[in-house]
């Protein structure tokens, strides 16, 4: 009996170790699933601002992509999400917000400027994660999200650094 109870014990230690393991890793997917959630929200609303604001139509159609893009990605999280019974943010991040209010008082070149750094060094930051889930991700559905979206939000950069260099 003493046998049987300490192998259970040690079954129990086994479970528990790599139980936590794989909580750890879920975490990390949470918490990507969740910026990324947030990033994407914060996309399409910055896009929307740039097709009022700028004065530029590369940037003004870049915004729109933006919107298109991001909207569509957005959803194809939302769905991993619901699958997977996770909560995903329903706003930007404050910071993301903060930039949209202070971006929605500029009109015109200061704009463009100001929109098209931005996007530049948030789409910089976002490849980054991207990348991180793409290659380390635990969560399947997640990293396969992350890998698709990957070559997007690259040629997103590409477009940002364009549209950038003619301001």
């Amino acid at each position: 009996m003493t046998t049987f109870k300490l192998a259970l014990a040690a079954a129990g230690m086994v479970g528990l170790v790599a139980g936590q393991a794989v909580a750890a890793g879920s975490t990390e997917d949470r918490t990507f699933a969740q910026k990324a959630a947030a990033g994407g929200l914060a996309e399409v609303a910055l896009g929307k601002l740039a097709q009022q604001n700028a004065s530029s139509p590369e940037i003004k159609q870049f915004g729109q992509r933006m919107v298109a893009d991001h909207t569509q990605a957005n959803q194809e999280l939302q769905r991993i999400a619901q699958t997977e019974s996770l909560t995903l943010p329903t706003a930007p991040e404050s910071k993301d917000q903060a930039l949209q209010k202070r971006l929605s008082g500029l009109n015109g070149a200061a704009f463009d400027a100001a929109y098209t750094q931005n996007m530049v060094k948030d789409h910089q930051a976002d490849i980054a994660e991207f990348q991180r889930e793409a290659q380390s991700g635990k969560d399947p559905a997640l990293r396969a999200f992350a890998q698709k979206t990957l070559p997007i939000l690259q040629e997103h950069l590409q477009m940002a650094q364009a549209v950038s260099k003619q301001r």
